[in-house]
């Protein structure tokens, strides 16, 4: 088993056929079909469905494996690069869409102006999803929001954000500035999955507050709640970032005293230590934060990020 045998199963993952896989990889069809028969002769198991296309169930784990391995590879390789001043390699991250939409602007100009050598692989995705591929090796790290609870990661707060009741103007709670949380008990709300980081703060208010959360619709991903509300569709509790400082329409923010700030964080393997190009990244972050997180109405960077419930 060599390095080229699985770079070629992670490109067939990746591009779905033979053909494809080599021209992502500058090399023949042939070439392809010798390196993965050879890994499948070694390791006793057929990875790729030839008639079907696609990874068999003991290909997509090998790749799993392989992807993790690979990118270890690189990580090595940035590392050595990176032994004296310039900084450079790879660093695969990712984050959720609410916070890239401000912050990853800033951080890859001076990413870029900083450490030109360093090439920023961006992931956008829902903490539930981007969680695994930190864990799996596929990101050497994520900014998501919490809560998360495993052993395997090292989590390091970022920043704190309010969150509030988003709604058209035209709907029935639009004309409050504040409403306390137990007004919303079998409110009808556009809310995340159960089972999600954000869910999982509000259901803990909500018990706090003596109250059932009732769901109009549950959908996963903070920005299309947001949207749904603008549209007019319901009413929907999101953090500040969801609404971008330059968006103007016909929507208000209600204010909830009760509900918690949601904390936003770095999140890495606690093994193997973060690569020269992640941790470049991340002290980049860090002191963006500092310097411009107050300028987003909400954001509450530095400490504040573990401050307790605005109705405590």
């Amino acid at each position: 088993m060599d390095v080229r045998q699985l770079s070629t199963l992670v490109a067939i993952a990746d591009h779905g056929t033979f053909s494809a896989a080599a021209r992502s990889l500058y090399t023949v069809q042939s070439n392809v079909s010798a390196h993965i028969n050879r890994l499948e002769k070694e390791l006793g198991v057929i990875l790729v469905d030839r008639a079907h296309g696609g990874l068999t169930e003991e290909g997509a784990r090998v790749v799993e494996r392989a992807r993790r391995v690979l990118n270890e590879i690189d990580d090595i390789a940035a590392d050595m690069a990176s032994r004296h001043e310039d900084v450079s390699g790879q660093t695969r991250l990712g984050v959720i869409g609410t916070t890239a939409r401000w912050l990853l602007p800033q951080m890859l100009s001076r990413l870029g102006r900083d450490h030109p050598g360093i090439r920023a692989v961006i992931q956008e995705g829902a903490t539930s999803a981007l969680v695994p591929n930190v864990l799996s090796g596929q990101l050497n790290a994520a900014i998501v929001h919490l809560p998360i609870d495993d052993p395997e990661l090292v989590i390091e707060p970022l920043f704190a954000e309010d969150l509030f009741l988003l709604a058209d103007e035209k709907h029935p709670l639009a004309s409050r500035d504040t409403i306390p949380l137990r007004d919303l008990d079998q409110v009808p709300l556009l809310l995340p999955p159960m089972g999600s980081a954000l869910r999982k703060v509000l259901e803990r208010a909500a018990v706090n507050a003596d109250i059932t959360l009732r769901a109009q619709a549950e959908i996963d991903g903070v920005r299309l709640l947001a949207s749904l509300a603008f549209d007019g569709f319901g009413a929907a509790i999101v953090p500040a970032t969801a609404v971008p400082t330059w968006l103007k329409g016909s929507f208000v923010r209600i204010s909830v005293p009760e509900l918690p700030r949601r904390v936003v964080a770095f999140v890495r393997r606690r093994r193997p230590s973060p690569s020269a190009p992640t941790t470049a990244a991340l002290e980049i972050l860090q002191d963006l934060i500092q310097l411009n997180g107050h300028k987003q109405p909400g954001v509450h960077p530095g400490t504040s990020a573990i401050a307790p419930a605005r109705g405590d």
